[in-house]
């Protein structure tokens, strides 16, 4: 999927960047950049878009994203502010070669994993009370030696891949935007009747071309992307709700069918509604 090119700002003089993103809602428009980016989520939950991947953050997730992998955080209608503190940095930021001395010979698999996004699985507690959460009061000095603990830790924690596939493209203002503004669209509209003239318009092209388009870049149809984006939704739904139907979730997230729904989450999801409503239970009695 074509993503904005985006640029993290930066002084002259900075070669690691910290950034706090505190707000209703996070930077949402489907992006890219250079840099690396390792993120805690210290408040805040929603949809999680990257690569051909559509997924959810919620509170003390990190995530990380490669350079150049496509991605966005889509912020859930809340009451909790959204909070991020990230770290940007690229493979030259401390001069080339650095990352290739012997000293970080066991981060290869790390960076390599970076290509399809990762959800860090283990040693999150320590990452965010021992490191993330000090950075804002550090001096540069200590930033970078905060930022190689949270790298050996890093190497060592549990992580899990985001992303099965990832198109690495740099992009032009005008195909970022594109589908920018078709991803925007279907993650507002997507509970409502969605055509493919209405998105085909909105990407400025034919509806066969969009079709065309759209598959070679995500390697899924249009409606794939869209049915996965409401089967996520309906997966927040209930988790959060515990009190809802299967039912209303289904018809809160877009979809006219009940059977239809619970045909295409088990195809998604691997479960069903109710046995993924019943994991959840059974996770939060642990």
């Amino acid at each position: 999927m074509k993503a904005l090119p985006f640029k993290i700002p930066k002084s002259s003089t900075d070669t690691l960047i910290i950034q706090e993103d505190k707000g209703m809602v996070f930077y949402d428009k489907f992006h890219q950049h250079e840099e690396i980016q390792v993120s805690l989520i210290v408040s805040g939950e929603g949809s999680l878009i990257v690569g051909d991947t559509i997924t959810n953050y919620k509170t003390d997730d990190i995530l990380i994203f490669g350079s150049q992998v496509p991605h966005v955080l889509k912020s859930a209608p809340s009451s909790v502010r959204s909070y991020m503190i990230s770290i940007f940095f690229t493979e030259k930021s401390f001069g080339k070669g650095f990352f290739e001395l012997s000293e970080f010979s066991d981060l290869s698999n790390f960076f390599n994993n970076l290509l399809y996004g990762v959800k860090v699985i283990s040693e999150k507690k320590q990452l965010k009370d021992q490191f993330f959460m000090l950075l804002k009061h550090k001096n540069r000095l200590d930033r970078l030696v905060i930022f190689l603990q949270v790298l050996k830790l890093l190497s060592l924690a549990k992580i899990e891949t985001i992303s099965s596939s990832i198109t690495k493209n740099n992009y032009t203002d005008n195909e970022g935007k594109r589908m920018a503004n078709v991803f925007q669209y279907v993650m507002t509209s997507f509970y409502g009747d969605i055509s493919l003239q209405e998105v085909s318009d909105i990407a400025n092209m034919t509806p066969n071309a969009f079709c065309r388009y759209f598959k070679q870049r995500t390697n899924k149809t249009f409606f794939q992307f869209l049915t996965e984006v409401r089967i996520e939704n309906a997966c927040q739904i209930i988790s959060k709700e515990p009190d809802i139907s299967i039912a209303e979730a289904s018809y809160s997230s877009g979809f006219k069918n009940l059977s239809n729904f619970n045909r295409k989450f088990k195809r998604i999801k691997g479960m069903t509604p109710s046995e993924y409503r019943k994991r959840l239970y059974d996770s939060h009695l642990l």
